[in-house]
């Protein structure tokens, strides 16, 4: 009797009679499971598998070991690809159990082959456990979502389970029996985990590949920042539409079960998905019309800093002052935005301030362009320029304006260094800067004769 036969023969007790049995009984009836189960472990052919399982696995450790030896030094001249190193690392690394499972498989076709299928269903057992020990474990090392690696853990160790105890085709049966008609498609449970495990893999699947396509979108030259945006997050949407699309074919879903729920997708989409919908909508136009790209310094109400990110519902903005703000991709069409570098990087700034009037405006004028002109931020073409705008009640009144080019250095920052560079020219050239003042003038008063 195989080794599946028995564990066929213990699913099968009825669980109302056992609950029923006596304690005597019920001690009886482990004692006679207990010496079965010894008789079985005791037969030759059995005897025979355990033996080979553990001669095949001490030979697989030295035989790893040399092979791992041999690939490594050829994944060492690979150059400049950390992704396919990564993957070569965490094979090499499982390698003495790979060999392992091919010596199995081997062996249990030697076996068949001499005539003896009895005498390898423990063999099969072990390279199913071995092998999907072997799966499990490089892909929970490859796979970064830890929801994905879970469900295909917990997906292939319920198949290898079933399949060791032979009732995996009465497991489908079973979960293939309750169910409801939506048209003309059957949903049964067997159909619902088969649904979530293939819709869980594909979309894995097409989100690892539309990332793996951006970064190396990202990498062109050729296009600018808005265009390589807006290509991938195209190619990221219709791999997880082709992938669901494949799923929901694998699984045998008529996709005409569907209609019946456009109508309330349509209204979830009119009522509470209004913004969202909108959001990403104003993602593809703001993409496409190239009004804002990474890099970019801009303005939008309070907020200044320069675009990080453009992702599908809203624009990362970081600051100055390390704050990173998500605007909504909404605002960017609706309110109205600033965009410090958006056809050119020079950006030019105003500096008012005033001197006595016992200066000489000519000369002021001067060391305002010479103090400016100091400065690296500050560009020399367009260059510095200083204008006399009014006469102030206590001072004249200048302008100095220049041009810098890299805004998201900051702003403020070099207003205060023109300040400072236009206060040490004036103080070692004798230049006043005037505060507000008044004159008082006392007349004598005429007494008034009595």
């Amino acid at each position: 009797m195989t080794f599946t036969q028995q564990a066929r023969i213990i699913g099968t007790i009825n669980r109302g009679k056992l609950m029923d049995l006596s304690i005597e009984a019920l001690t009886a009836r482990l004692a006679d499971y207990a010496v079965r189960a010894t008789d079985y472990l005791f037969q030759p052919g059995v005897l025979f598998q355990i033996g080979l399982v553990f001669f095949l696995f001490l030979l697989a450790r030295p035989s790893g070991a040399r092979l791992k030896l041999l690939l490594e030094s050829h994944a060492r001249k690979i150059k400049g690809r950390p992704g396919l190193l990564r993957l070569i690392v965490i094979c090499l690394r499982r390698l003495k159990w790979a060999v392992f499972t091919f010596f199995l498989a081997i062996s249990i076709i030697l076996i068949q082959s001499a005539g003896w299928p009895e005498n390898s269903q423990i063999v099969y057992s072990v390279m199913l456990l071995a092998l999907a020990w072997l799966i499990i474990s490089i892909l929970s090392n490859i796979i970064r979502s830890k929801l994905v690696a879970r469900l295909i853990a917990f997906s292939v160790w319920t198949y290898v389970a079933l399949t060791i105890l032979g009732v995996a085709d009465e497991t489908a049966v079973l979960l293939n029996s309750p169910g409801f008609m939506i048209g003309e498609t059957r949903i049964t449970l067997l159909l619902a985990l088969r649904s979530v495990v293939f819709l869980g893999i594909t979309l894995w699947m097409s989100v690892s590949l539309g990332n793996a396509f951006d970064k190396r979108l990202q990498k062109s030259e050729e296009l600018n920042p808005s265009l390589r945006v807006l290509l991938g997050k195209i190619v990221k949407i219709t791999l997880i539409i082709i992938a669901i699309l494949i799923a929901v074919s694998a699984i045998g879903i008529d996709l005409t079960v569907f209609t019946v729920f456009s109508g309330a997708i349509g209204v979830g989409i009119g009522f509470g998905l209004q913004k969202v919908v909108s959001n990403f909508i104003s993602g593809i136009i703001i993409l496409a019309d190239r009004s804002i790209k990474p890099g970019d310094t801009i303005s939008v109400g309070e907020t200044f800093g320069w675009i990080r990110e453009l992702r599908a519902r809203f624009v990362s903005v970081v600051t100055r002052d390390g704050k990173e703000y998500l605007i909504p991709n909404e605002d960017f069409i609706t309110q109205q935005v600033i965009n410090w570098s958006f056809s050119n990087d020079l950006v030019r700034l105003d500096v008012p301030f005033g001197v006595s009037y016992q200066s000489d405006p000519h000369e002021v004028t001067r060391l305002a362009i010479e103090a400016a002109g100091s400065l690296n931020r500050v560009v020399k073409i367009p260059a510095p320029v200083c204008w006399l705008t009014a006469f102030g009640d206590s001072s004249l009144e200048l302008m100095l304006r220049f041009w810098i080019r890299d805004p998201q250095n900051g702003l403020t920052n070099i207003r205060g260094q023109i300040l400072l560079a236009l206060w040490d020219s004036f103080k070692a050239n004798g230049i006043t800067i005037p505060y507000p003042h008044r004159e008082i003038y006392i007349h004598q008063t005429v007494d008034r004769d009595d």
